[in-house]
């Protein structure tokens, strides 16, 4: 049995999405949020601070609002329970902007977010824009394939990914308890399994994208997860908890989604073999996630690249962002984990986040 849990794109005016978990670079919107969890009985108030692209933003295909519980949104409900505690989700974000975008005009431009005393977590995410602007540009190209457009992706994301955890380091409040990247999903997998337009040089022949893309994004996860052990955050796995069965596929003692994980302190040699040889045959398209052999949900919007939210949205967009407090929608969780963790895409991340909340704040 197949459950499909698909949120309705609402698009009030065209945005090309070609993103790696956002939009094009030409298209650019900045979706600002502030969203309390408002936790009865409680008098302390503590700050999650998210900068990031269209995938934190909780992006829906509308210019105008966003999802409301998009990732940090929901993380913000966990440590709400973990802490006993109010705790605001602050979202800037910009769907559509590439990694020294979301660097220079949201974690630097916007860096009083992260100085407020109340700020215990600050987390990012970017490089999605900068990995579907290499894929649709080679998929573009007739004659001799050029490679270089996916190695410059993936440079320009180690730099802007090393230099936006050196500035949170030296700018974030010093009560900060705890800062996670979260790495990149790659959507469309499936629709790139087929031959590339172009040839390559050597061999003469087409080459098949998603042999040449998922080498690319397993480099810059990699990248994403060591410098964050270099530098003292957290990584969270978005690529095995969406790429990967919450089951044994397989039958090597694993269950999929755990043995696509980092491990930390591994060679990128190790990280990429295990990714591209050992494991491959248990990566699966996240529009069909499977939780167990017979059970999957879909994790990615009709969009084929954002992923699925449940709930209403806030305005963010053309109208400017939006200001709320709600009252949470889980008051306890069994094992760390509210009902529907793993039923859509960005439970799973602000799930993935949440395991990393420290105890107090």
């Amino acid at each position: 049995m197949k459950m499909r849990f698909r949120t309705a794109i609402r698009t009030l005016l065209p945005i090309t999405v070609l993103a790696l978990g956002a939009q094009a670079a030409a298209s650019t919107l900045n979706q600002n949020v502030s969203w309390t969890i408002d936790r009865a009985g409680t008098t302390s108030k503590y700050r999650v601070v998210a900068y990031g692209d269209s995938i934190y933003a909780g992006y829906n295909g509308s210019t105008v609002n966003a999802a409301k519980y998009a990732a940090p949104t929901v993380d913000a409900e966990y440590m709400s329970a973990l802490w006993n505690a109010d705790i605001e989700s602050v979202r800037r974000t910009k769907s559509g902007a590439i990694a020294s975008d979301v660097y220079n005009n949201k974690i630097v431009a916007e860096r009083s977010y992260m100085q407020a005393s109340n700020t215990r977590v600050v987390t990012f995410e970017m490089c999605g824009n900068d990995g579907l602007q290499a894929r649709s540009s080679f998929k573009s190209q007739t004659g001799t394939c050029d490679y270089s457009v996916l190695t410059a992706a993936e440079a320009s994301c180690k730099t802007y990914v090393t230099a936006a955890m050196d500035y949170i380091n030296a700018n974030a409040y010093s009560g900060v308890k705890l800062k996670v990247i979260s790495n990149l999903h790659y959507p469309g997998y499936a629709a790139d399994n087929t031959q590339s337009s172009c040839k390559d040089a050597s061999t003469g022949a087409t080459v098949k994208m998603q042999d040449k893309f998922l080498p690319s994004i397993a480099r810059i996860n990699f990248m994403m997860c060591d410098v964050a052990r270099q530098k003292g955050f957290q990584c969270a796995d978005n690529f095995a908890q969406y790429m990967g069965a919450d089951y044994d596929s397989n039958g090597d003692g694993q269950i999929d989604s755990s043995a696509l994980r980092y491990v930390l302190g591994e060679s990128e040699a190790s990280y990429v073999t295990r990714t591209l040889t050992t494991l491959r045959s248990t990566i699966r398209d996240a529009n069909t996630h499977f939780v167990s052999a017979g059970s999957s949900y879909d994790y990615i919007q009709s969009d084929d690249t954002h992923p699925t939210y449940t709930g209403s949205t806030v305005t963010a967009g053309l109208f400017g962002g939006s200001t709320g407090t709600g009252a949470p929608r889980y008051t306890s969780f069994v094992s760390g984990k509210n009902p529907i963790w793993n039923q859509y895409g960005h439970e799973r991340m602000g799930w993935a986040i949440s395991t990393f909340n420290p105890a107090a704040p």
